[in-house]
């Protein structure tokens, strides 16, 4: 689906999604369990590859007629699954099935489109081998279609932070149902660590007890997972709100502010961009109480941004660069570079064929908004919602129309990401 946007101003209160991460980790934590009710979850593309995943491990996920997901669990023993487990686009859906495959006592195999069998999976996988298990790549590259096999025993692992904080996340919530709990060791320094913090978070909220230790993180074995009451409510999405507060932040009416409703406080490390657009002069107010966030239009000016633990605020910050004085220096990415897309590179491409200035490196991205003069035209958003997304904010502060092809892809996180912002008055034609 091609998408054209015109330069528009924007007004009004629009509500976030349920946040995709937690939702990922609250069906798989309720097919771990007995059974729950998922309140507000986000049903979306790739969400729905893990409810689709804890149905073949033997669990029953059902949505309800009024937007909540129903779960009957498989209560700590998964089966093994009767069909292949097909992960479709989500990385976060094969990494903590990869978990919860190790449990079940036969063999698994997972596997993902194009662009799922090209990311690495390589660190999870000796580690379930040290545990007990076997897990290889079909390929011998760490990459999908992979093939998992257990029981695994639980123990201590060492493996690298740098690569991906989901391999912690799911030898945490596997590592509760083993008789001896799971240690991991990190060998380096851990990369997007506060998705590791909503992990902990979560677990705690289903009965699980499971922390840091000196160096990596540890879960005791034996546990079982009880959500209090059966129950468990999704927060809202601050990868998603972060698109939503950009876009009033470069294109809000001058008289009136965009508010964004469920911008409640939790671990997300993406809860970030108030700060980071507070740091290049938006006028942005965030009531964490009533969880609304407001935002004006505003002379923004460039920053350095540290990505390390919020990759998925890189496309936004990239977007809010073009736009912004002087120039916007994105640092600790290269691990961004190992997500759908190469989010680096893609950022880079796609801003400069609008007219941005920018430069890339290995591990930084240079956006000079001083020098840029966003014209608007076509641009490509790579089967990646979140490409899709900032470059649409891009193109809300552009000087003429522009025609994002694959808008589609927003589905993975935000279905109604184009109502939305035509709701608030962007001029969006489809």
């Amino acid at each position: 689906m091609d998408v054209v946007i015109t330069p528009s101003t924007l007004s009004g209160t629009a509500r976030a999604p349920p946040s995709k991460s937690y939702t990922h980790r609250a069906i798989l934590a309720a097919g771990y369990s007995g059974g729950a009710l998922v309140y507000d979850p986000l049903v979306s593309a790739d969400t729905k590859a893990t409810m689709q995943a804890v149905d073949l491990l033997g669990g029953d996920v059902i949505e309800t007629g009024d937007g909540d997901v129903e779960v009957t669990g498989f209560d700590g023993r998964p089966d093994v699954p009767p069909d292949v487990v097909e992960c479709a686009n989500s990385g976060t859906t094969m990494r903590l099935l990869t978990g919860a495959a190790a449990l079940a006592d036969g063999i698994t195999v997972l596997t993902g489109d194009e662009s799922l069998r090209s990311r690495p999976h390589g660190p999870l996988l000796p580690a379930i081998e040290d545990l007990g298990g076997r897990a290889e790549s079909t390929r011998g590259n760490g990459q999908a279609p992979l093939v998992v096999e257990g029981p695994i025993e639980g123990g201590t692992v060492s493996m690298p932070g740098d690569v991906s904080s989901q391999f912690v996340t799911s030898l945490l919530m596997a590592g509760a149902l083993v008789d001896d709990g799971i240690e991991i060791e990190l060998e380096t320094e851990l990369k997007s660590a506060p998705y590791v913090d909503i992990t902990v978070e979560l677990l705690d909220a289903f009965g699980v007890d499971a922390g840091e230790t000196d160096d990596g993180y540890r879960v005791e074995g034996g546990q079982f997972y009880e959500p209090t009451d059966g129950e468990y409510h999704v927060p809202g999405d601050f990868s998603s709100i972060s698109y939503l507060l950009a876009a009033g932040a470069v294109a809000a009416d001058e008289d009136e502010d965009v508010r964004v409703e469920s911008a409640y406080p939790s671990a997300q490390g993406d809860t970030a961009i108030v700060s980071i657009l507070e740091r290049m002069g938006a006028d942005v107010d965030w009531n964490r109480t009533d969880g609304v966030a407001t935002v004006g239009r505003s002379d923004l000016s460039g920053v350095d941004v540290d990505v390390g633990d919020t990759p998925d605020l890189l496309p936004t910050v990239a977007a809010l660069g073009a736009i912004a004085d002087g120039e916007t220096r994105i640092v600790n990415c290269e691990h961004v570079r190992y997500k759908e897309t190469d989010r680096v590179s893609v950022m880079a491409d796609e801003l400069a064929t609008l007219g941005a200035a920018v430069e890339e490196r290995e591990d930084e991205l240079l956006v000079r908004g001083g020098e840029s003069d966003l014209q608007g035209g076509t641009v490509d958003g790579h089967a990646d919602h979140r490409i899709v997304m900032a470059l649409a904010v891009a193109a809300l502060a552009a000087d003429g129309p522009t025609t994002l092809t694959g808008a589609e892809h927003v589905d993975v996180s935000f279905p109604d990401f184009f109502e939305v912002l035509y709701d608030l008055g962007a001029d969006i034609d489809r």
